[in-house]
Formats: structure tokens, sequence, C-alpha cells
């Protein structure tokens, strides 16, 4: 019998970023975080992560990231674009 393995980088999410920024604020079931005041968004089947402004109750999708496996590696390249 052969053993599969299936990755689910929304398990991993949340978990991941309170590691990488500290204390974040879990939205819509944890496939969206608040970390300060843009919004990190899981779309797509888990394969983009949206990183997200928001002004009160308006919305604005700034940039996407692609998730490959590794949602940690997406992250980083978040933490990258907000400390730019």
């Amino acid at each position: 019998m052969k053993t599969r393995t299936f990755a689910d980088p929304a398990a991993e999410f949340v978990p991941a970023c309170r590691r990488l920024f500290g204390e974040v604020r879990v939205l819509d079931g944890s496939r969206a975080l608040l970390v300060g005041d843009v919004k990190l968004s899981l779309e797509s089947g888990e394969r983009e992560l949206w990183l997200v402004e928001t002004h009160g109750v308006l919305e604005q999708h700034v940039a996407k990231v692609e998730v490959r496996g590794d949602i940690g590696r997406a992250l980083r390249e978040v933490k990258e674009l907000l400390d730019a």
C-alpha cells in the first residue's frame, strides 16, 4: 500500500502568522487574519494569499502572493511587502 501525503496550507496559516507577526486577530474561520490594519486572506483554494488594506468598512486588495506548498514562504514574502 502506497502512503500519500496531503498538504493543507490553511492548517498552518494561523500558527505561521503568529510566529512571524506576533499576535494576530482571526477572521472568517481562520482563512483571514488581521495584522495591525492589514488583512491577510487565503483565497482560491488556499493557492492565493491576498494583502488587503482596510479603511473602515472599505477594503482594497493591494497585492497577491502565490502559495506554492509552503505557507511560511508566502508569509515571508508578504512581510517583505509590508516592511517596504
